[in-house]
């Protein structure tokens, strides 16, 4: 379905920012919604020869020129590196846009992991790393990944990692297994969360936890196998076994023990840029349901007739500008350096994933049938929304976060500030 995304300048929003949103959704509609499904023919669920799949890289590519020809691209990254250097609330605006379109926001160049990489590299990368792999990252001439979450430990958890990086003269060697390593079969390099310890074996809980840059093709990187998904038969998630990988000690991202505040800044904002991109889905997901209910006769009468089909709208409609709401003023707080944004951010991260969705599922039961075909983009939507429920950690431990920051408040005998 190509229905246009419809927005007009929003009263009181900084003239920049109006400008942005703008131009993002003519872009959008003129030349990504058009031809969304040449630019991910492999998504289309039938037999695609290779021919598609070379006509679709070439698509992107030509897209990906365009972007950066409108002055679009990189809204993550400082200037100085080729972004727009938006701030957080006038990315969130953006990216809205952009999200419209399912996976459209890689043409603009934010794709997971890369782009969170790339934010990482650009705040600890020393010259040297930026100059090795930053850049080319940015200029599309690499590939990164993320190795963080392990099979035996808590993903919600970052100190209880157990993958070792032991100093050994100018190197370190590591060794671990990880799963879930973004990217894992594209990468040049990956990002990796390591435990550093001395000869003796010796690191603290948190203080030793570090970021290494290992390249991919070095020995003892084996990437075991790309992990099944949602009954699919592999993912570019791997599975991902350090066996004596030895990398100079001049990889090391940042300060030795500064992974854990590193990985927390990176997850941080990659959860707010999850829910950016659940909103800009959940607006597609709604304005499709509208469209069904609007021209699907069903007994004598339209489905917008229908009681049911209101309600579905009616509550979609709440759950969607609500998710907005508060994905603005997570951005807004950040943007602020407000101490009580990382309490935004864990209740955006709770409420945004389900009301993305209760609304997806809302529009398949009003699609009906052609709701879970590969025809539409509810059915990815619909897994990709359950999936972010754990992602950059579960439910449970943001409500946590969420109840704790919230009463250690009020035991300083002060109200929450709603106003903030």
């Amino acid at each position: 379905m190509t229905m246009p995304i419809n927005i007009s300048p929003i009263p009181g929003l900084a003239d920049h920012v109006n400008d942005v949103r703008l131009r993002t959704a003519s872009f959008i509609n003129s030349e990504i919604l058009p031809v969304e499904d040449k630019l991910f023919a492999s998504r289309r669920g039938t037999v695609v020869t290779e021919q598609d799949r070379e006509d679709s890289r070439n698509l992107r590519e030509e897209v990906k020129r365009k972007v950066k020809a409108a002055g679009l691209w990189a809204p993550h990254l400082p200037q100085e590196y080729g972004g727009m250097g938006l701030d957080f609330m006038a990315h969130a605006y953006m990216n809205e846009i952009m999200a419209y379109a399912l996976g459209a926001s890689s043409l603009f160049g934010v794709a997971a992991p890369n782009s969170g990489n790339a934010k990482i590299l650009v705040k600890y990368g020393t010259e040297d790393q930026k100059r090795k792999w930053l850049l080319p990252l940015i200029d599309g001439k690499m590939e990164s990944g993320y190795s963080m979450t392990e099979p035996d430990n808590a993903g919600s958890d970052p100190r209880s990692l157990t993958t070792t990086a032991v100093r050994e003269g100018d190197d370190y060697v590591i060794n671990g297994l990880k799963w879930f390593t973004s990217n894992g079969f594209a990468s040049d390099f990956f990002i990796v969360m390591c435990r550093v310890e001395d000869s003796t074996g010796q690191g603290g809980r948190s203080g030793s936890m570090s970021q290494i840059i290992v390249p991919t093709d070095t020995p003892g990187v084996e990437i075991v196998r790309g992990i099944g998904i949602w009954g699919g038969s592999s993912s570019d998630h791997c599975e991902v076994r350090y066996t004596n990988v030895r990398v100079p000690a001049e990889n090391v991202l940042g300060r030795v023990g500064q992974g854990h505040e590193a990985a927390q800044e990176r997850l941080g904002a990659g959860r707010v840029f999850h829910c950016m991109n659940s909103v800009g889905q959940m607006w597609r997901a709604f304005d499709l349901m509208v469209e069904r209910a609007l021209t699907r006769q069903v007994h004598g009468g339209l489905l917008k007739d229908k009681q049911f089909i209101q309600g579905f709208i009616a509550d979609s409609y709440i759950d969607l500008q609500t998710s907005r709401l508060l994905t603005i003023r997570a951005a807004e707080l950040i943007d602020r350096g407000d101490p009580q944004a990382r309490t935004e951010i864990s209740a955006l991260k709770v409420y945004v994933p389900a009301a993305f969705h209760r609304v997806v599922d809302r529009a398949i039961q009003v699609w009906g049938a052609a709701g879970v075909s590969n025809d539409l983009p509810l059915a990815a939507m619909y897994l990709g929304a359950r999936t972010l429920r754990l992602a950059d950690g579960p439910d449970e431990v943001h409500r946590i976060l969420v109840a704790k920051n919230v009463l250690a408040h009020y035991e300083k005998g002060l109200s929450w500030d709603f106003a903030l």
